[in-house]
């Protein structure tokens, strides 16, 4: 059988056209879906040093010494009620024992005070007020005791003495252990409800932990308004008075 030149042609062109179709399988059209980026792992924060603030420390200066033994702070003295004691001495003459004289003395433990010791630097030493309870006066005999509390003195109504320091006077350069040192303080003593500046003598020491020392002054009973006394036809006392005080002080 012949075949025409133009149909092989057709079959030709067919199988050239069958051979560049597409496949029949369709691939689908990819969608973009609305969802949020997936965050970048974050590295973690560094943290910024910090600074504590705290309160300065704040140490009680202890007692040292110095090359020379000295102690370099200041160290408060409680004066000791009971081994401290305040003193007077008043002339009297008894008029009913043909004029005798003698010399009445009573005393008090009764007494506080503080003392302000500066061991490196003495000058800067100080005394605090001082008080005595003068309504535990007590002598030999207990007539002039209720006497001097009742009227002269009135103890039982201003029954505590107060002596307030105003300046010292003479303390040492330097001061060494046991050694007895004499200077003097100035200072107001109110009795009753009278106030009057008053001088007292004094020598202490220091040995150990304790402070001893004496103090005297003189002065006058009229200038307080507590005498002379005068009991008629008794006795008579002086005008002038002396205190001393004899104390005991500790840290």
């Amino acid at each position: 059988m012949k075949i025409s030149v133009s149909l092989m042609f057709v079959l030709l062109m067919l199988m050239v056209a069958s051979a560049c179709a597409p496949n029949a399988a369709v691939v689908p059209t990819p969608t973009l879906e609305s969802s949020s980026p997936t965050p970048l792992p974050t590295m973690p924060a560094t943290p910024e040093p910090t600074v504590e603030l705290t309160e300065p420390q704040v140490t009680e200066t202890a007692v040292s010494e110095t090359g020379n033994g000295e102690q370099n702070q200041t160290v408060i003295y409680k004066i000791v009620p009971g081994e401290s004691r305040v003193t007077y001495e008043v002339g009297e003459t008894f008029i009913n024992q043909n004029n005798r004289f003698a010399v009445a003395v009573g005393v008090t433990t009764e007494v506080r005070g503080e003392v302000y010791a500066n061991l490196s630097n003495p000058p800067e030493s100080s005394i605090g007020v001082i008080e005595v309870d003068i309504s535990q006066f007590k002598s030999d005999s207990s007539r002039r005791d209720g006497v001097i509390r009742n009227q002269w003195l009135e103890s039982a109504r201003y029954p505590i003495a107060r002596f307030e320091p105003l300046r010292v006077e003479g303390l040492p350069q330097a001061y060494s252990e046991a050694t007895p040192y004499a200077f003097r303080v100035i200072g107001n003593l109110t009795v009753k409800d009278v106030t009057r500046e008053v001088a007292f003598d004094i020598t202490a020491q220091l040995s150990g932990d304790t402070l001893t020392g004496t103090a005297t002054t003189t002065l006058l009973m009229s200038d307080f308004g507590v005498g002379p006394i005068s009991i008629l036809g008794v006795l008579n006392t002086e005008d002038e008075v002396k205190l001393t005080f004899d104390f005991i002080a500790r840290p």
